[in-house]
């Protein structure tokens, strides 16, 4: 069963690994196919025991504390994207002859004979926001469309719903890519590659190799980045369908078979005719939302998807033109006294806070949180000759501080040494007392939010009530 398509659910014995946003619908449209489902889960809480009493009432057996066994029988693991590969649970199946699935591969699998063609981006930052440009070019071309996968929709429900779509825009993780062996896009494209996650994938050469696995079997286009070798090796790595093209972006002048930006204009020389003399003006940067230099890039790779998929060069102008980001992702909150201040609480990694940070010349940043694994000594090098001062937050700050030592010893630092709801408001207070008019405050952590803050967002919730409050009392 592991490499065919399954047609015949009846009666097969599936085990659904993780309870939770993946593991719940795929345990209900397994059931609704026929199949036998069993879902395992490590967790034995309150949630979970609620959520396995509303799966129990329709007939799906749930066993609870003990996500490690193999259940007698098993024919197939489908897992929630986040089970690390080493769980026991997989060296079981492995030992078994048990292919596990992931939630993205069922999805590929389970979709129709005339199913829509996936555009799909990963990298390690600007996932959500190149896919969510890139449904807005396609909209804008008149095509129905969907942002799914790691975002929004959910990719089952996109497959299997009532609606039908002309082409699906899918933002992947390196997890779900792991657990996709059998995926196939249209066209796809790696963003950057960073280390990240590498608690999860176990080096930074397994979690490059996950990423890549989005370039196989492509058909059209594999987009990368020329401002990152380590997608360009990706793409050379892969095994694509005849014919399929490498296709480059650059903030740069480009040359043939690459988009890139002109005096200001974003420049298409991949998919125009006779590309070593054409170019096909797409939009300007002044209409990508905020025109920061990696937004662009996004931009950019948004920009060659869509056109991979053959949209027209006005599209691309209307569709970046129409799209706002999310919130937390280089927002600008307010202006209080000549210094803007900026949220990109998203920015819970060095290499996102350093695409950040490259977006303003002098800036009082604020910094810390949970490091994960990561080192701050290559983005405070890079990031020194902008900084205004540094306001550091959080368990780790400790690591940032001693890199600024090390790197910025000239920049003038507060440590805060405190974790209680107004330590946000105190930080903000600081940043105001280090800012000089035309500077930005920029809170851009580099780590994650889970030591202070229930996720991300509240922390730049947090940081802009603090604005807020502060703009009040100027």
């Amino acid at each position: 069963m592991g490499s065919q398509e399954v047609t015949d659910w009846q009666g097969k014995h599936v085990t659904v690994a993780g309870l939770g946003v993946s593991g719940i619908p795929a345990a209900k449209v397994l059931h609704g196919l026929g199949a036998v489902v069993t879902v395992v889960n490590d967790g034995d809480d309150e949630r979970s025991r609620a959520q396995a009493a509303e799966l129990e009432a329709l007939g799906i057996t749930v066993r609870l504390g003990d996500g490690a066994t193999l259940p007698e029988g098993t024919e197939l693991i489908v897992t929630a994207p986040g089970w690390k590969p080493d769980k026991p649970l997989f060296a079981a199946a492995a030992a078994a002859d048990v292919p596990v699935w992931g939630d993205v591969e069922l999805a590929w699998r389970l979709r129709g004979p005339d199913a829509a063609p996936w555009l799909a981006v990963t990298g390690t930052n600007g996932k959500t926001t190149t896919v969510q440009m890139l449904a807005s070019i396609l909209k804008a071309a008149g095509l129905r469309t969907a942002a799914v996968g790691n975002i929004g929709v959910s990719l089952l429900d996109a497959v299997l719903g009532e609606e039908r779509y002309d082409v699906l825009a899918v933002e992947l993780s390196s997890y779900q890519l792991h657990w996709a062996p059998s995926l196939r896009a249209h066209s796809a494209a790696v963003l950057n590659l960073a280390p990240d996650h590498l608690d999860w994938h176990g080096s930074m050469e397994a979690y490059a190799a996950d990423k890549g696995r989005i370039y196989e079997g492509n058909r059209v286009a594999c987009v990368y980045n020329l401002a990152d070798k380590a997608t360009e090796d990706l793409v050379r790595e892969a095994d694509v369908e005849e014919g399929c093209r490498a296709v480059g972006f650059t903030l740069n002048a480009p040359g043939p078979s690459q988009l890139g930006v002109v005096e200001g204009i974003l420049v298409d020389r991949a998919f125009v005719e006779n590309r070593q003399k054409n170019a096909q003006e797409l939009a300007e940067v002044s209409d990508v939302n905020p025109p920061a230099p990696h937004n662009v890039a996004n931009a950019l790779a948004a920009a060659a998807l869509a056109r991979a998929f053959g949209v027209p060069a006005a599209a691309v102008r209307d569709g970046l033109r129409a799209f706002t980001p999310d919130a937390h992702r280089i927002a600008h909150v307010a202006d209080v006294d000549g210094v803007a201040y900026v949220d990109d609480s998203k920015a819970t990694n060095t290499h996102a806070a350093e695409a950040s940070l490259a977006a303003y010349e002098s800036i009082v940043w604020i910094a810390g949180g949970l490091a994960k694994g990561a080192t701050f000594d290559e983005l405070v090098a890079k990031s020194a000759k902008r900084l205004r001062g540094v306001v550091l937050i959080g368990a780790d700050r400790a690591l940032i501080r001693e890199a600024l030592v090390r790197h910025a010893p000239e920049v003038p630092v507060v440590d805060l040494d405190r974790t209680d709801t107004g330590a946000m408001l105190a930080a903000v207070r600081e940043a105001r007392g280090l800012a000089r008019e035309g500077d930005t405050v920029l809170l851009a952590p580099a780590c994650a939010s889970m030591d202070m803050f229930a996720n991300y967002n509240k922390r730049g919730d947090a940081f802009a009530e603090a604005v807020r409050e502060l703009g009040a009392s100027a």
